[in-house]
C-alpha cells in the first residue's frame, strides 16, 4: 500500500513556512501499514498542481494533498479537484451549516459570501468534517485509488487525520504491519557504531531493514519490519535488539517509541504522581518549551526561571554570589544550587538546570566554549554533570537539551523501579 503526499502553497516554497504537515502525516500512515514513497511541494499554480495529482497517481494508491482551501482567490485546489475529476462545485448544506455554526459561536466578524463559498465542493467528494475550521476536508475514490484533500492548517489537518481520514483508511483498504523500534545510543559516532555492528546488521533477515539517524551528541538505530504477521515481526525484532546489546550495550540509554521524549517524561511524571520546574541559562527557555507542550501539562510541569544573566541566578533563583564568584556561573556547584533551588522555588519534586558557555563568546564565565553543566534534583539527591558539546552554538544548545531529557527520563526510570 502506497502513498504519496503533495502540499500546495508558495510559503512553503519560499521558505515562509516549514512543512510540518507531511512528516506528521507520514507517521499517521505509517502506523496503520502504509509507506509513504514520496512527498512533493507545489506552487499554487493550476498547470502544477494537476500535472502532480497525475504523476502521484501513477504512483500512490493513496494520494494526500494539504494546503490551497482557504476562502481568497489564491486557494485553487478545489478548481483543480473538479478538473482533475470532471466535476463541477455544489453547495454542501451541512457544510454551510458548519461554517455558520463556527461563525456564530467562535468568530467576532459577521460571515462574508467568500466564507460561506468554501462550502462549495465538488459534488464527487464526500465532505470530512473540519471541527476546527471552515475549509472541509474532502474524499474521493476513483479506480480503486482515494484522493484525499485536507486544508493546510496544522492543528486543523491534525483533527482531520485523527478523526476521519485514518479510520476510513482503515476501514478501505487492507494494510500490511509495519513495526518500528528505535534505539538510542549517547557517546559515540555514527560512523563508530556502523563499524562495530556491521556483522550484526549483514544478519538481517530481508524483511527488517536499519536506519541511522543522528542528531546532536546521539545516534538513533531504527529498526524496521514489515510484513503480515505481526507477532512475528516483533519476536524478530526483540531477538535482534537482544543480540545488539551485547554488541553496544554500553552506550544503548533507552529506547524511542513513536512518542516523543516529552510525552514519554510527561507520562513517567503522571505515574509517579510528580512534578517538575526548570532553571535555564544557556538553553535559553527551550526546555521550559518542550514540557509545556505535552496537552495537561499543567498537571505535572509548574514553571521555569530563565536565568540567562548572572544577576537573575543571583536574584530570582538566590545562589550565593560567593559560591558563583568561587566557581564561576558555569560549574557543577552552580548547576546543584540551580536545580536544588528552582525546585524549592516551585515546589516540585524534581527539576532540572542548565548553565554553559554556549558561545560565540564566553560571557560571565571562563570555562571553554561548549562547556555545560546539567543539574537535576529529585527528592532525595541534587547532582550535576559536565558535558563538552562542541563549538557551534546551535549544536551545543540543542546537546544540551537533549542531554538534559535524556537524563531526566532516565532518573525518573530509575524512580518508576522503587515505586509501589
Amino acid at each position: 500500500m502506497k502513498a504519496e503526499i503533495i502540499t500546495i502553497g508558495d510559503e512553503i516554497l519560499i521558505g515562509q513556512i516549514i512543512d510540518t504537515n507531511s512528516a506528521f502525516i507520514a507517521k499517521e500512515l505509517n502506523k496503520i501499514g502504509i509507506s509513504v514513497k514520496q512527498i512533493s511541494t507545489v506552487e499554487d499554480e493550476k498547470s502544477h498542481i494537476l500535472e502532480a495529482l497525475y504523476e502521484a497517481k501513477n504512483r500512490a494508491d493513496i494520494i494526500i494533498i494539504t494546503g490551497g482551501l482557504g476562502p481568497t482567490k489564491d486557494d485553487i485546489t478545489k478548481d483543480c479537484l473538479c478538473e482533475f475529476f470532471n466535476d463541477k462545485l455544489v453547495k454542501n448544506e451541512e457544510v454551510l451549516k458548519h461554517i455558520e455554526f463556527l461563525f456564530d459561536k467562535y468568530i467576532d466578524t459577521p460571515i462574508s459570501d467568500l466564507n460561506r463559498k468554501q462550502a462549495m465542493l465538488p459534488s464527487k467528494a464526500l465532505a470530512l468534517k473540519n471541527k476546527y475550521g471552515t475549509a472541509a476536508g474532502m474524499w474521493f475514490e476513483s479506480e480503486e485509488k482515494a484522493y484525499i484533500s485536507l486544508p493546510g492548517v496544522p492543528f486543523e489537518m491534525k483533527a482531520l487525520i485523527e478523526d476521519e481520514v485514518v479510520p476510513k483508511l482503515q476501514q478501505t483498504f487492507k494494510r500490511p504491519v509495519i513495526l518500528h523500534k528505535t534505539v538510542l545510543t549517547y557517546g559515540m559516532g555514527e560512523s563508530a557504531i556502523a563499524d562495530k555492528i556491521e556483522d550484526w546488521e549483514n544478519n538481517f533477515p530481508p524483511y527488517i531493514k536499519l536506519a541511522y539517524l543522528p542528531n546532536l551528541g546521539r545516534v538513533r538505530l531504527r529498526l524496521t519490519a514489515k510484513g503480515d504477521n505481526e507477532e512475528h515481526l516483533k519476536n524478530s525484532v526483540e531477538s535482534l535488539i537482544t543480540d545488539l546489546h551485547g554488541i553496544i550495550g554500553d552506550i544503548i540509554v533507552g529506547y524511542e517509541d513513536d512518542e516523543p521524549i516529552e510525552i514519554q517524561i510527561s507520562r513517567l511524571l503522571l505515574k509517579i504522581n510528580a512534578s517538575i520546574s526548570t532553571a535555564e541559562s544557556c538553553t535559553g527557555g527551550k526546555l521550559a518549551n518542550l514540557f509545556a507542550t505535552p496537552p495537561g501539562a499543567s498537571n505535572y510541569y509548574k514553571g521555569s526561571v530563565v536565568s540567562y544573566a548572572t544577576s537573575v541566578k543571583e536574584d530570582i533563583l538566590q545562589i550565593d554570589k560567593k559560591l558563583i564568584e568561587e566557581h564561576s556561573v558555569v560549574s557543577e556547584e552552580v548547576a546543584m544550587a540551580m536545580a536544588k533551588n528552582v525546585r524549592d522555588l516551585f515546589k516540585t519534586d524534581y527539576a532540572i538546570s542548565t548553565t554553559g558557555n554556549a558561545g560565540p563568546a564566553k560571557g560571565d564565565s571562563d570555562a571553554e566554549i561548549g562547556t555545560v553543566f546539567i543539574g537535576i534534583a529529585a527528592p532525595n539527591k541534587v547532582y550535576a554533570k559536565k558535558f563538552i558539546f562542541g563549538n557551534h552554538r546551535d549544536k551545543v544548545i540543542g546537546k544540551a537539551v537533549n542531554k538534559s531529557m535524556e537524563m531526566i527520563r532516565e532518573e525518573l526510570f530509575q524512580q518508576i523501579k522503587t515505586y509501589p
